[in-house]
């Protein structure tokens, strides 16, 4: 391997970035938005979740599973819910010069799937799970024994067996 490359080393899988592999458009919304609207949102641009912003900052992220779980499920008004009232937080953000195995421990440690990148406290990316696996299949099978020994979410597991044999 030659020095200064942007080579991985097939024994650390180093030095991918979280750069690399984040999604950079992603989409924001205000804490004040109601489920209706984050819902309409998250059905125009076709994602899963909306990162939460109050004030530029990161403040929470609201999911499908969120939605699911804290409006559906408990029959709350999806016009007057506000996504503040049901987003998930505080929220784990990474830089995107942070390894991006540094990202996959972060996910797997919280049983999380998606992981909002940021950069002098601005929202610059979003890396997800799937993407990892999309991008370098072999990074999730160093983590495949961390994965059978633990109480891993059936989500994090359809990802996993879908990508590692």
């Amino acid at each position: 391997m030659r020095e200064g490359k942007a080579a991985i080393d097939a024994r650390t899988l180093s030095p991918v970035k979280v750069a690399h592999v984040m999604v950079k458009q992603v989409i924001a919304a205000n804490s004040d938005l109601t489920v209706r609207e984050a819902v309409n949102l998250m059905n125009k641009f076709e994602i899963g979740c909306l990162i939460v912003l109050t004030k530029g900052k990161v403040n929470g992220i609201v999911t499908e599973r969120d939605i699911l779980k804290r409006v559906i499920g408990k029959s709350r008004d999806v016009n007057k819910t506000k996504i503040k009232e049901i987003m998930s937080r505080p929220v784990l953000v990474i830089e995107p010069n942070a390894e991006l195995e540094t990202a996959l421990k972060h996910m797997l440690r919280m049983k999380i799937k998606k992981l909002p990148v940021v950069e002098k406290g601005t929202l610059v990316g979003l890396v997800t799970l799937t993407d990892i696996a999309r991008f370098q299949p072999k990074i999730l099978n160093k983590f495949k024994k961390l994965l059978m020994g633990e109480q891993t979410p059936k989500r994090i597991q359809r990802v996993t067996n879908c990508y590692i044999s």
